[in-house]
């Protein structure tokens, strides 16, 4: 994603909307995942208020990409 307007290459961080759409995609729920990895099915939910690497992984790894492109606030980019 870009920022507004191309400035400076700026990524954002996705909506959670988006990331339960891609969930969705892959025919599972947010709830579902969270489940899946023995947590309580809200949990994972915590990744879209706040850093929560654990939580980030688990989505990330589900949907077959890096943390860093759903969160690239998150994470250090060397690239700057």
């Amino acid at each position: 994603m870009e920022g507004v307007a191309g400035m400076n290459n700026v990524r954002n961080d996705w909506h959670q909307a988006d990331i339960i759409a891609a969930l969705r995609k892959c025919g599972t729920t947010l709830a579902a995942v969270s489940r899946e990895a023995g947590l309580s099915s809200s949990t994972l939910a915590n990744a879209f208020s706040r850093p929560w690497p654990k939580g980030e992984w688990i989505i990330a790894n589900f949907l077959g990409i890096h943390p860093s492109e759903i969160w690239p606030s998150r994470y250090f980019d060397i690239n700057g």
